[in-house]
């Protein structure tokens, strides 16, 4: 059997994301690719964050939250959301690109296959996701890049 994987066009694991991706250039999606999701997924719920931002910030930066049941690609990212978006750090729905304040940061995407359709409000946190999540996780898969401004 295959395993789950999340790949993105714009970059490759473990390399660095162009800046066009970063919160202070111009802040594009990255195109996020899901493989082999399992059959009984209901819903791909998808995090990005920075965790190297606990030592300049004192916690792990989220810049992503997404929850989507419509399309189990993720095509061009044109992620729609059935529930609409999570609430990154920046304090905005949807993404929001790399912004390291010193140095470079490893970024990781990782993508969670549901075998439920949790429900969330627009605007949920990070915490609200993941308790949502608890317990219906069928499959985890993840992507990891850099970025130096």
């Amino acid at each position: 059997m295959s395993t789950f994987s999340i790949t993105s066009e714009d970059f490759k694991e473990g390399e660095e994301i162009p800046k066009k991706f970063g919160y202070k250039f111009e802040n594009k999606q990255p195109n996020i690719e899901l493989h082999n999701v399992p059959e009984n997924t209901m819903t791909i719920a998808l995090i990005m964050d920075d965790p190297d931002a606990m030592a300049a910030v004192g916690k792990i930066w989220v810049h992503w939250l997404l929850v989507d049941g419509n399309s189990l690609n993720f095509p061009n990212g044109n992620i729609a959301g059935v529930f609409g978006k999570g609430l990154n750090d920046f304090g905005e729905l949807g993404y929001g690109g790399p912004a390291p304040p010193n140095g470079r940061h490893t970024y990781i995407f990782k993508a969670y296959a549901l075998d439920t359709t949790p429900e969330l409000k627009e605007g949920y946190s990070k915490q609200e996701l993941e308790d949502a999540m608890k317990g219906h996780i069928i499959a985890e898969a993840k992507l990891t890049g850099t970025f130096t401004p």
